[in-house]
């Protein structure tokens, strides 16, 4: 086995393909260019607008459950009474005929929009199917109340213009929660 001389090159001679070269020490330094940096700048913004994006995700879906989990919250006070609750839904819809404001007087857990426009529907089929009908019904008497919860019954009567008379028993289910709302109508 041969050794190279002492003090001389190692390696392929510089004049070979292949060979590695090194640097002078006496050269200049090479010239940097001004991306030669870039590459980290860029990964750190594209790190940055990523984390941005995922916030901006995180509070937009929030809002949305927020508007969907609140939206149909009780807006107001309610009744001051579980008589007077029924009271109002039952003017609303057979005297006032008008959908948004018996909805109002809904508790949240059962708010059924069409559900009431339906009822609605079905008393101004009566009214444009009669002469002259009036709907009037009897004090809404609590049956069994608690803390947060009352059974009312009432009997609404049709009356027409040609004496003809109609009776419907119903009974309510009222919950106390930011006032009375009626719940249930059977």
């Amino acid at each position: 086995m041969t050794q190279p001389p002492s003090g001389g090159p190692v390696g392929p001679p510089a004049d070979q393909p292949g060979a590695p070269t090194v640097p002078d020490a006496a050269a200049p330094p090479a010239p940097t260019t001004p991306g030669a940096a870039a590459p980290r700048k860029k990964r750190g913004a594209l790190v940055a607008a990523i984390a941005l994006a995922v916030i901006l995700l995180l509070c937009a879906g929030g809002g949305v459950v927020a508007f969907l989990t609140l939206r149909d919250a009780e807006s107001g006070e309610g009744a001051k009474e579980p008589a007077v609750a029924v009271d109002e839904f039952l003017k609303a819809v057979y005297q006032d005929r008008d959908p948004d404001r018996a909805a109002g007087l809904v508790c949240s857990s059962s708010r059924d929009e069409k559900k009431i426009a339906a009822k609605v529907a079905e008393v101004e089929k009566h009214v444009a199917a009669h002469q002259n009908p009036r709907f009037r019904w009897s004090s809404p008497q609590v049956d069994n109340q608690t803390a947060d919860r009352a059974l009312v019954t009432t009997r609404v009567t049709m009356t027409t213009a040609d004496e003809k008379v109609t009776d419907q028993d119903l009974r309510f289910t009222v919950v106390k929660q930011t006032g009375w709302w009626v719940c249930e109508v059977g």
